[in-house]
Formats: structure tokens, C-alpha cells, sequence
């Protein structure tokens, strides 16, 4: 699991170029905000959280599937994974911002370009 990476992930550099493009910018990994959060637009007020299905626990998706192989260890660090991510939204919700989280699945390629016209629509959205 060391191989396994945090952060820079192929899913968050779509979301970043695509932003970029777009005239968003944005910090990386703020270590002031609870989480360090993957994506932090200051200027909106508004954090984008990609996640990971499997990691993150996403219900209903196809790309969440316990392994056959050590399934208690996998369900308890999955639901940790779970409830840190509630407890860090909350925290930044209570500091007066919005957060957004995009899934591992949004971002195939059947559905990448839906999923990132919904987070721009979001995000100025969020602004009014």
C-alpha cells in the first residue's frame, strides 16, 4: 500500500488541468484547512475533494468492490476513510466553505465531460 498515492492522483491532475483551463485557479493540499484538501478554489470559498471509489467507499459503484481476501481489515479502513472525510467536511463547512467532491467514476471516460461541466456550473453556482 506505500505504492498507493495521496495525492497528484490521474483523476485530480484531470480535474487541475481542466480547472486551469478554464480560468480557475486554485491552492494544492492547503495544510492550514482540515484534510488538506485536494483542491481549494479561495476565491469561490469552495473545496473539490476527488475521490477515490474504492478507497472512499463510494455506494452503488461499480469500482467499489471488497476484496474475497482479509475483508474485515479492508471494511474497517475503508469506513475510517469514510469517516474521516465527514468529519473534515464538516469542519470546513463550518469554517464557511463549500466542498464538492467529484468521484473516480465521474471521471471515465463516458462520463468525464458531463461531470466536469455539472463542477462548473457548481462552483459558480456556489458563488451567488
Amino acid at each position: 500500500m506505500s505504492q498507493i498515492k495521496g495525492k497528484n492522483t490521474k483523476p485530480e491532475l484531470l480535474v487541475r488541468k481542466f480547472l486551469h483551463s478554464n480560468g480557475f485557479r486554485y491552492k494544492l493540499h492547503d495544510k492550514t484547512l482540515p484534510g488538506k484538501p485536494d483542491i481549494v478554489l479561495p476565491k469561490y470559498k469552495t473545496i473539490i475533494e476527488v475521490q477515490g471509489c474504492f478507497w472512499h467507499g463510494h455506494q452503488n459503484c461499480k469500482y467499489f468492490i471488497l476484496p474475497k481476501s482479509n475483508t474485515d481489515f479492508w471494511k474497517n479502513k475503508i469506513a475510517k476513510n469514510i469517516e474521516r472525510d465527514n468529519i473534515n467536511t464538516q469542519k470546513l463547512k463550518e469554517l464557511g466553505w463549500n466542498v464538492i467532491f467529484l468521484w473516480e467514476c465521474q471521471l471515465k471516460k463516458d462520463r468525464i465531460d458531463s461531470s466536469l461541466k455539472q463542477l462548473v456550473d457548481d462552483i459558480i453556482s456556489l458563488k451567488d
